[in-house]
């Protein structure tokens, strides 16, 4: 009985290792990464009805530092729709640590920076010469710094790698208005990252 539990077990340590190796090996830079986001003007963990509004899109890729794909940087550009702040698109840079929680499961810090262009909800004015002017929805272009955490799961293909992902990313955003300088944003986002074969 004890050899064919031992046994058993080391032929599921042995399948284990195998698969971490065939993902580390699989992986590719520049894979395709596609995002589904819902966007919220609101602190971390607050309003969490608002993170399930307010959709939006992303694409993106990275590149590896290290030989076990731990470090990486990610650049993107994503979009979402908010009637109540403005619509937005951020192309964005982060760089994240990826460690493994199994083999097949991971975890993702990364923290980073992007441009936000955000348009206006609804048509606004502005006093021009004791007149006032309309300035459609044209919003403005702000800096913002996303941190985020992600947990996702590795399958091995014949000719890929697919990671779908979840991930919830709180931004600080600058130069929202003159009243509010900074105002805090947050995204939670589902998606997956393909490597092709190499």
């Amino acid at each position: 009985m004890k050899i064919h539990f031992a046994s058993a077990l080391l032929g599921c340590l042995l399948a284990l290792t195998a698969t971490a190796q065939e993902t580390s090996a699989r992986y590719t830079d520049f894979p395709i990464i596609v995002t589904v986001q819902f966007h919220a003007f609101s602190l971390p963990f607050k309003n969490l009805k608002a993170n399930v509004r307010n959709v939006g899109i992303g694409i993106g890729t990275e590149v590896s530092h290290n030989k076990k794909h731990t470090w990486v940087t990610q650049v993107g550009i994503l979009w979402y729709h908010n009637k109540h702040i403005g619509n937005g698109i951020m192309p964005h840079v982060q760089t994240g640590w990826r460690p493994s929680l199994s083999d097949d499961v991971y975890t993702e810090l990364k923290a980073g920076a992007g441009y936000l262009l955000s348009s206006r909800p609804a048509q606004s004015w502005k006093l021009v010469n004791g007149k006032w002017e309309s300035v459609g929805h044209r919003g403005r272009s702000m800096l913002a710094l996303p941190v985020g955490v992600s947990v996702g799961y590795n399958t091995v293909t014949n000719n890929s790698i697919l990671s779908p992902f979840v991930t919830y990313q709180f931004m600080l955003v600058t130069g929202y208005n003159t009243s509010l300088p900074v105002v805090p944003e947050t995204i939670l986002q589902t998606g997956i990252r393909a490597h092709q074969k190499p």
